[in-house]
């Protein structure tokens, strides 16, 4: 079920035969009744096995009353002690710690009202261990996950991936960070321990009894949740006691929609040495970083020349995203949160009534300037880490090795009659059509083309399940370039990634593997809310 596909397999499978092969593909069914992913694999002798559980309970979000939430609860069955970190008083799944060539297996009990499953974001698995949303479990049932960690050491995490109810369950708890790491990273000798600190951001709107506060109301669902509330870790307000030593950060937009634009207060440049994938061959310097929705950057940074008693502030600053940031300003956020999957959230709003339907502004808009978390140097440390020179070796993709370089996969990103659409299609279950068919141990060419409605264009993060991807172009319409300039010195391309912010009036050229794995593997927009309202695909690879 989950054995890797012989490689030499490349070329064999051919463009002619995808239509036929696409007719009799057998349709898929829910894993509950297939019988795939729920019973553990005789044949399969884990290294980690992990129990996660679902639940609702109560949290300490906000001072006053606890919070409702979706809990995901780890329990280690088999593997290092370090391998699941549970985060009490916490909303946020478990931290699973992972290595490189480890065999895993994660047994998945829904305790919830609603189906669900989970998606390894930015992991290369099989197809059937990936969480598609044909997969979902409902309340009662178990899924088992296998796989074996074939990923190089990075930032990974994972998080709910329900047809139609992916943002609201987010919002709810269902995410949490996967970090892998392997013996090439681990001979840098990088900050590590109390040194090595992941940083979840996130926002959330509550309402005066401090529960969270979703959208059902259409136009918001358009621009994309926006909460009230910056939340670190879970946390509001949050503050980071440091040492003057170096650190390691590594930073997750875990938020549905929201893009922030990262800089420090004081100025200081940003030291990137890490992005979704892993780490950079070498680091590099920003003015400021770019961080759309599922991107995570590692960064290096140096608390050794400020003094005791220092504070400096992480802020989102300042940019324009075409129509969000200039016509709408994002200022479309909270909502009431309703039906199958989602439940009720809330029935009043921070400052004032909200009633289902009702539009509603952020107090954070979009492209505003707000603060994210602060810094205290309350210490010495004897800690004594140098920044490499270099980091690793990424040998780039070449794009004439590409099966279709003459020919590339172009994706359309648009926004029209109240739906988002890839190439004008919504998501159906199972729906493939032929130029989404892709031979296995192939490397494709994917153009997503964000030029489709002129100044009504959104920036949409687009995500491909399977095997990190290269950046290779990124071409602009010059109607965007006064807004395209306010963030382009912040958009960090090199190294491998999952996940791409196309901005307004761009089209984004990638070059991704498709290697070891046949079957479905989705790519969609990692605005929660447009991938919920359809903005959301399958690949077949065959």
């Amino acid at each position: 079920m989950n054995k890797i596909m012989n490689k030499d397999r490349r070329n064999l499978l051919k463009y002619a035969g995808a239509v036929s092969a696409l007719a009799s593909y057998p349709s898929f069914v829910a894993a509950t009744s297939s019988g795939i992913g729920n019973k553990p694999s005789a044949d399969f002798i884990p290294d980690v096995e992990i129990r996660l559980t679902l639940n609702t309970t109560e949290v300490p979000v906000l001072k006053g009353a606890k919070t409702s939430v979706w809990k995901i609860t780890g329990r280690r069955l088999k593997g290092p002690a370090t391998c699941v970190d549970n985060h009490a008083n916490s909303y946020l799944g478990p931290t699973i710690r992972l290595h490189k060539g480890q065999k895993v297996r994660i047994h998945l009990i829904n305790n919830l009202s609603s189906q669900t499953i989970l998606h390894w974001h930015g992991m290369h698995v099989p197809a059937d261990m990936d969480g598609n949303p044909r997969y979902a479990i409902n309340r009662g049932e178990t899924y088992v996950y296998e796989f074996e960690v074939l990923n190089r050491a990075g930032t990974y995490w994972y998080h709910a991936h329900t047809h139609n109810y992916t943002g609201s369950q987010v919002i709810k708890g269902l995410a949490g960070l996967m970090l892998v790491s392997d013996d090439e990273e681990q001979a840098l000798k990088l900050p590590d321990g109390e040194f090595d600190i992941p940083l979840v951001l996130q926002d959330r709107t509550f309402d005066h009894d401090n529960q969270l506060v979703y959208t059902t109301h259409m136009m918001q669902r358009m621009m994309g949740f926006l909460g009230d509330q910056i939340l670190v870790n879970g946390q509001p307000d949050f503050v980071l006691p440091v040492a003057r030593s170096a650190y390691r950060l590594r930073l997750l937009n875990g938020s549905n929609s929201r893009i922030y634009k990262l800089a420090w207060d004081d100025g200081t440049p940003m030291t990137v040495i890490g992005v979704d994938g892993g780490l950079l061959e070498h680091p590099q310097q920003y003015p400021y970083i770019m961080l759309a929705p599922a991107e995570r950057r590692e960064l290096w940074v140096d608390f050794r020349k400020h003094k005791i008693g220092t504070e400096l502030t992480m802020r989102s600053t300042s940019y324009n995203l075409g129509m969000q940031g200039g016509m709408m300003r994002g200022r479309m956020g909270g909502g009431m949160m309703g039906g199958r999957g989602g439940g009720m959230m809330g029935g009043m709003r921070r400052g004032g009534m909200m009633g289902r339907g009702m539009m509603q502004h952020s107090s954070l808009p979009s492209g505003s300037d707000y603060p994210i978390f602060k810094i205290q140097i309350t210490k010495k440390t004897t800690n004594s880490h140098q920044l490499p020179s270099r980091l690793t070796k990424i040998p780039p993709l070449q794009l004439n090795k590409a099966d279709n370089a003459d020919n590339p996969r172009s994706i359309a990103l648009s926004m029209r009659h109240m739906s988002a659409l890839l190439n004008g299609r919504s998501y159906k279950m199972n729906d493939v059509k032929p130029d989404e068919i892709i031979p296995l141990n192939s490397l494709q060419v994917i153009a997503f083309d964000n030029n489709m409605h002129g100044m009504m264009s959104m920036p949409h993060p687009m995500h491909l399940h399977g095997e990190q991807f290269q950046i290779i172009k990124r071409e602009l319409n010059p109607a965007f370039s006064e807004s395209y300039h306010t963030v382009k010195s912040g958009i960090v391309d090199n190294g491998w990634h999952d996940t791409v912010m196309v901005m307004p009036g761009e089209k984004v050229t990638v070059l991704k593997p498709f290697n070891d794995y046949k079957g479905m593997f989705m790519y969609h927009c990692h605005n929660l809310e447009h991938e919920d309202l359809g903005m959301m695909r399958d690949f077949r690879i065959i």
